[in-house]
Formats: C-alpha cells, sequence, structure tokens
C-alpha cells in the first residue's frame, strides 16, 4: 500500500467512522495490541484486509499514532509467526497530522492452506473468519469445509449402514449400466461389481451415498433430508401473505433420485412461474414466454443436486427453492468448492466436490459437465431481457438468484439516488446493499456506476486505481473534501 493510499483510507474512516470487513484498527499507542484472531479472519477471507495502527475507534477514528513503529512491526511479525501456516503481512509506514501510523496487509492465503489458525489454539478453536467488521470463530463445519478439500474427502462415497446392494438394483441402474458401456467401450467387458466400485457407486460391495442417491428405488429412506423443499410465495418476502391470507401458492417437498428430482422440481417452477402469450401481428404466430428462461431453471437446479455438500455436516438440511413475485431464489448446502470464487465463477474451471456423481450426470445426458452452466444461465438470463443473476456463496451456502421483469424495471431516477447517496464517498458492497433486490450488482456497476464516472458524475477517491478493493465514489457536485 502506497502512503497516500494509506492516508486516504485513514480520511474515509474518519468519515463513515466505522470499520469494515476488509479494515480493522488498533490505537496502538501504549503497546502492541493481540491481533491473531484478525490475521486469521482477513487470511481466510477472500481479498485478505488491512489492519491500521495508530488510530482510535474509540475517540470517533482520531489519528492518535503507535508507541513505536519498529518495535510494533516486529511484534506483529512474530504474533504472525504463530500462525499456521505463517502469514507474511506488508508493513506501511506513514505520518497523519504529524502522528506515525502503520498499516499491515494481509493477504488471503491459497485454499490449499485454510483455514488459517492460531497454532496456540488449534484448528478448531483458533480459525476466525470474518463477520462485518468483527473476528468470528469458523464452526466446526466450515473449518471441516476447508479440510474436505485440502484432503481430498469424498463425502459421496461414505455408506449408510443400513444399504444393502439389492437397493441399487434397479431398472435406472440396468439402464445406466447399458449408457455406460456404449458410451465407454473399453469398460464394457469389466464384470458389473467392478464397475460399480470404479463408478464410486459402490465401497467394498456395500452401495455409497453416490450410487443410493443416483439409483436407488427411494434414497430418502437412507438420507430422508437429501431432498428438495419447494415453495412459491404470494409476495416479495417468505412472511408475505395473499389475499385471503393463504402463506404459500404452492408448497411441496420433492424427493427420489437425483434425476426425478431435478425433473420433479422443474415441473414445480414451470406450474409457478408466470408465461407470456405473445401474438406476432404480421404472421400470427403464437409464441409462450416463461417468465425465467427455462434452461436457467433446469442449469440451477441441476447445479445444486450436484454440487451441493453431501457431507454428515449438512445430512438435515435440504435444497431450497422459492418462488417469489419478483425473483427465483435457490440455495443448496455447500459454498463454493475449492479455489472458486464468486469473481471467478463461470470463467475457469472449477475444482468437482462430487466427481462421481457429476460423471454419472454426465453418463445419463443430464449434464455436459464442461462447466458451462454459469455461462449458460447469465446468458439465457440476457436473451431473456432479464438483469443479470446473483450468486452468494457464505458460510456454508451457495444461493442463485433470478430477478424477473418486475424486478428489472429501472426508473429514470436511478442516477439521482446513487448521487444522494455517494455525498459520502460508498463502496462498490454499499452500492450494491442500497439496490439490493432491485439490481444487481454487476449491473449496477456496469451500466451505472461505470458511465457516471466516465462523464464525471462520480468521482474515485483512489483515481490512480480504479480497481482497487479500497475504491469508493462519490458525487462530485456534492461532496467535499
Amino acid at each position: 500500500m502506497l502512503e497516500n493510499e494509506l492516508k486516504t483510507l485513514i480520511e474515509e474512516l474518519r468519515t463513515v467512522r466505522s470499520e469494515s470487513n476488509t479494515v480493522e484498527v488498533k490505537a496502538a499507542n501504549r503497546g502492541c495490541p493481540k491481533v491473531r484472531d484478525t490475521l486469521s479472519a482477513f487470511s481466510n477471507q477472500s481479498g485478505g484486509g488491512t489492519i491500521i495502527f495508530g488510530v482510535d475507534e474509540d475517540c470517533g477514528f482520531n489519528v492518535c499514532g503507535v508507541y513505536d513503529a519498529a518495535d510494533l512491526m516486529k511484534k506483529v511479525e512474530a504474533q504472525c509467526q504463530e500462525m499456521t501456516p505463517v502469514i507474511r503481512p506488508l508493513f506501511t509506514v506513514s505520518s497523519v497530522d504529524g502522528k506515525t501510523v502503520v498499516s499491515a496487509e494481509i493477504q488471503e492465503i491459497d485454499n490449499f492452506d485454510k483455514p488459517c489458525f492460531y497454532s496456540g489454539r488449534g484448528r478448531l478453536k483458533g480459525s476466525y473468519i470474518r463477520s462485518g467488521d468483527a473476528d468470528r470463530l469458523m464452526t466446526e463445519y466450515e473449518v471441516y469445509s476447508f479440510e474436505a478439500f485440502r484432503k481430498k474427502i469424498q463425502d459421496e462415497l461414505r455408506t449408510p449402514e443400513r444399504a444393502i446392494m439389492q437397493d441399487m438394483q434397479t431398472k435406472a441402474f440396468s439402464l445406466y449400466l447399458d449408457l455406460l458401456k456404449t458410451k465407454k467401450p473399453n469398460l464394457s467387458e469389466l464384470p458389473n461389481n467392478e464397475l460399480c466400485r470404479l463408478q464410486g457407486f459402490t465401497d467394498k460391495g456395500r452401495p455409497t451415498l453416490a450410487g443410493l442417491m443416483l439409483f436407488s428405488s427411494y434414497p430418502q429412506a437412507y438420507f430422508p433430508q437429501l431432498c428438495i423443499t419447494a415453495v412459491s410465495v404470494p409476495g416479495t418476502e417468505i412472511s408475505s401473505t395473499g389475499s385471503v391470507g393463504e402463506r404459500f401458492i404452492d408448497n411441496k417437498r420433492l424427493d427420489g433420485t437425483l434425476v426425478q428430482m431435478l425433473n420433479d422440481a422443474l415441473m414445480f417452477v414451470r406450474k409457478n412461474m408466470k408465461t407470456a402469450t405473445i401474438i406476432d401481428p404480421d404472421t400470427g404466430k403464437r409464441t409462450d414466454k416463461t417468465e425465467y428462461p427455462v434452461i436457467a431453471i433446469r442449469e440451477l437446479i441441476l447445479n445444486a443436486l450436484i454440487h451441493r455438500d453431501y457431507s454428515i455436516h449438512t445430512d438435515s438440511t435440504p435444497i431450497t427453492i422459492r418462488i417469489f413475485s419478483d425473483r427465483f431464489e435457490i440455495e443448496n448446502p455447500g459454498g463454493l468448492y475449492g479455489r472458486m470464487t464468486l469473481d471467478r465463477l463461470g470463467k475457469v474451471s472449477a475444482d468437482t466436490r462430487n466427481p462421481a456423481i457429476a460423471n454419472a450426470m454426465e453418463i445419463l445426458g443430464e449434464t455436459e459437465n464442461r462447466y458451462s452452466g454459469i455461462p449458460t444461465i447469465i446468458n439465457a438470463m440476457e436473451e431473456h431481457g432479464l438483469p443479470a443473476p446473483k450468486f452468494e456463496s457464505d458460510r456454508g451456502i451457495f444461493k442463485a438468484t433470478l430477478f424477473n421483469r418486475s424486478a428489472a424495471v429501472i426508473t429514470d431516477d436511478v442516477e439521482t439516488e446513487i448521487l444522494e447517496y455517494c455525498k459520502t464517498p460508498k463502496s462498490r458492497a454499499e452500492l450494491g446493499e442500497l439496490f439490493s433486490g432491485r439490481i444487481t450488482v454487476a449491473y449496477l456497476m456496469e451500466k451505472y456506476i461505470k458511465p457516471m464516472a466516465e462523464k464525471g458524475a462520480l468521482g474515485l477517491t483512489i483515481p490512480d486505481k480504479p480497481k482497487s478493493k479500497y475504491q469508493k465514489y462519490f458525487s462530485l457536485k456534492q461532496y467535499q473534501k
């Protein structure tokens, strides 16, 4: 971080009088504070974070200066050495109001090395994650999710005690074996029990979770909550009620094999979303246009079924589908897996949490298994004239939201609203929060913020680094330095 960037960041803290998910302040005017929890949290979160020493939160974020810059950096470095893996902070020293301040930039570590934790407490008691402006101890499941990736634990291959091979002797399984031998001739000579083992459907002669979820006549006999719950509500919130007080327009629990749940969920959504009939004035041809592109809905359901977490930690958590008057939501247990991040979603190949299930669904012709799902969803929404989909991954949950035309109606007052809100500098995240439920962050930035900055309506707090994670936007007409 350059000195001028540090000064700008401190000035913004004075203005907003609040820390954030990427910035922590410590007075450090009477000695070096303990920052191991924050070191862990910043190392574990996407993008890392910055600790600023010499700013007193209790005194309105005024600069108080550090007691001794050299000794402070030495002691913070010592705390970094106590972390697993060891952290390498990047220090910046500057003078603000005649007082010395020090910043320590903490880089996000590779997902393969997460979670970063304080060695003195151990992985379960020393691993933290950032939540707002606070450091929160990771749950056992959050720690496990990193462990599963690093150790390549395949939860889809676990075997329930009561399951027996007869559970998989179904017509669906026989059809799959025929397809497999047709598509992969090199496997056609192998006996069926060997094929099952190689495909991950059995382990030591017993059916695995993957085998049961794909081919059992009723997988929920062993995993009751590995299903889909789907609701359609009359308003924009789950608590909304209709004209006669009804809470749900439709409410279903969908179970069966993965293919059965995919088809039933798609049928549920098609039944509960609106369809417009369009008549071509020239040809008289009738065309039905659904509220959301069906291909996008199918890809989202398929993604949830294939890539959800199948560990013991989520056995009691179903996939949920919610249809509101202005949007469609689908949520599954298991956040983004491995090295994937939201900003790279759909742009690069992803680590696969459940390769046996993914491969089987490809053989069945349900998916291409070529990481094309997210781009397909994005393109389908654009072609349908709707805002870009919204993807969220937080605390072991992945959530996707599609907005319909009622949510896509954007008035001419948006620019005025942005200028009013940006009387004081606002970050991308804060702007996204302002328009949450109306416009996606990506759409807002591309269609409004960037053009407004280019034409001089908005200014940047760090103009020489427009893509800086500390970047904020302010109204040039109303903002005062």
